[in-house]
């Protein structure tokens, strides 16, 4: 018998998440030198890693031969005091797309619907096939997030509700009040999955942790990949009602994390000047390219994130044509945007290099 035939028959077909391409596989492939290429395709931290978190990352690496605390009970104390929750309605995970795979484990079988919009982070809908339940996709409108369409797509059989602000890869970011109005409309019968990935670059992101004390059933995704720059180190967290948090409990694994990620986690949480001048300076980003991008005549959409989308008309030959020149952009043709490419925010020197390649692949 072959492989194919011993394995579950579900996961032949299950989709595969396909990443952006790193700068040395890129300089392979295309003779490039390394040091030239610039990276705007991953929605990393051009300005690098936290310096308090590689400091006791370091620090850290003294102890690897030990196991880290299976419970990370450090972690989640500083978070527990940073938001002012009980230290058992937080869950850290290997990046926050562990957690998506833990509600998996919890609350997906066949026979169940995960409700996501359109052109959402990919990975809601893998992880909804990977159990075999059905995901259920609402449009967008007007490239924004539609959540009282997002309400009405709910059924019975619906147990988890996705949902980015801001969103991944549109960019777009919904109102507190909106967020919060969907959360209201909810069955008794779902949770809602808010992935607040990017919501460090707002300055008044909406805060869920009223409605989560008042028992609705809402669980917040945070991760440490985006703007503290450890993306590297795959570290993410969950907080929602202590009894949803120990179901998920029961569905991790010991020792999901590293202790050195777990170590700089925590030094991260205290680096408030960082996050604080990476905000600043991603909103002067946003603001190039936007203003590049009218001067060019394309349209976009305003994002809030760290990174913009924009419509180039043939989105696949625009990104092939800037990684031939050492500009890796995401294509978004996969989400069902063929027309559109996604560019990260960089450097001031990196953003102009982007928009003054651009114009050179649209003359041609």
């Amino acid at each position: 018998m072959t492989f194919a035939q011993l394995a579950n028959p579900g996961i032949l077909t299950q989709p595969v998440y396909e990443p952006g391409k790193p700068i040395d596989q890129v300089a392979r492939e295309l003779g490039l030198d390394p040091a030239g290429i610039v990276k705007l395709a991953s929605n990393e931290n051009p300005h690098g890693p936290s310096p308090k978190a590689v400091a006791a990352a370091e620090r850290a690496l003294r102890e690897a031969h030990l196991y880290p605390d299976g419970g990370y009970f450090a972690l989640r104390q500083k978070l527990a005091a940073k938001w002012k929750l009980g230290m058992d309605q937080f869950i850290i995970g290997d990046g926050s797309n562990e957690l998506i795979e833990l509600l998996g484990h919890a609350f997906l079988a066949p026979g169940t619907e995960c409700v996501m919009h359109q052109a959402a982070f990919v990975v809601y809908k893998l992880v909804t096939v990977m159990f075999g339940a059905k995901p259920v996709e609402v449009p967008l409108v007007n490239m924004r997030q539609d959540l009282r369409a997002l309400a009405a797509a709910i059924t019975p059989r619906t147990r988890l509700v996705f949902l980015a602000s801001p969103a991944n890869p549109v960019g777009a970011t919904n109102t507190a009040e909106e967020i919060f109005e969907l959360v209201r409309a909810l069955p008794p019968q779902v949770i809602l999955v808010l992935d607040e990935a990017y919501v460090d670059f707002l300055d008044n992101p909406p805060d869920l942790r009223p409605l989560i004390a008042a028992g609705r059933k809402v669980i917040c995704l945070r991760t440490f990949s985006k703007i503290y720059g450890l993306a590297a180190l795959r570290i993410g967290y969950g907080y929602a009602a202590a009894e949803l948090i120990a179901i998920l409990q029961r569905a991790r694994q010991p020792f999901n994390v590293n202790g050195i990620a777990a170590a700089a986690a925590i030094a991260a949480l205290d680096d408030d000047e960082f996050v604080t001048r990476c905000r600043r300076e991603n909103q002067a980003g946003l603001a190039q390219l936007g203003d590049g991008f009218k001067t060019l005549g394309l349209e976009f959409v305003p994002g809030q994130g760290n990174f913009l989308l924009v419509k180039v008309g043939d989105g696949p030959r625009v990104f092939g044509a800037l990684q031939q020149r050492g500009l890796i952009v995401r294509p978004v043709k996969p989400y069902g945007l063929p027309e559109w490419i996604r560019i990260t925010v960089g450097t001031p020197g990196q953003n102009e290099r982007l928009l003054t390649t651009l114009a050179e692949v649209l003359r041609a």
